[in-house]
């Protein structure tokens, strides 16, 4: 069964072995406290940790991006892909966003990322199609869906 949770400190080796080899864990503690303080930037973000009976699977962020709107980012383990665990974790995040107040959905999705571009037209997500760099200087597509 997929879940979210936000992450603990016991969760930093799990962290490092799929995300953030470089860094300590002692490093990753401190920035598991900084995400769970629900802030970035002066506005709501929360980091969940997307686990399959218990066991962390990836992880995926809630932003605010102004007043009614929000945006996900979503990352499955490598070796946890083709499972079906961000269709299963994607309708989770668009409840804890309407139970925050949201109204919209705004995700950027990479031209490339088939399997995203897929799980968010699948979810009644809609774009323009229009494509643009963003701050990365990847090229992305934006996906709005009403949370009505």
């Amino acid at each position: 069964m997929t879940a979210l949770r936000h992450f603990v400190p016991a969760d930093a080796g799990t962290i490092q072995k799929h995300q953030y080899p470089d860094m300590t864990a002692g490093e990753i503690e401190r920035m598991i406290a900084y995400w769970n303080r629900g802030v970035y930037e002066d506005r709501r973000f929360e980091m969940f940790a997307i686990t399959e009976d218990e066991r962390i699977t990836g992880c995926t962020s809630l932003t605010e991006r102004c007043q009614n709107v929000v945006s996900f980012g979503i990352e499955i383990f490598a070796e946890e892909r083709g499972k079906g665990i961000a269709s299963n974790a994607m309708p989770l995040l668009l409840e804890k966003a309407k139970e925050a107040g949201y109204s919209v959905v705004l995700d950027q999705v990479r031209t490339d990322n088939a399997a995203s571009i897929r799980l968010h037209e699948a979810l009644g997500f809609e774009t323009d199609g229009y494509v643009y760099r963003n701050k990365r200087y990847r090229e992305v597509v934006l996906y709005l869906k009403l949370l009505v």
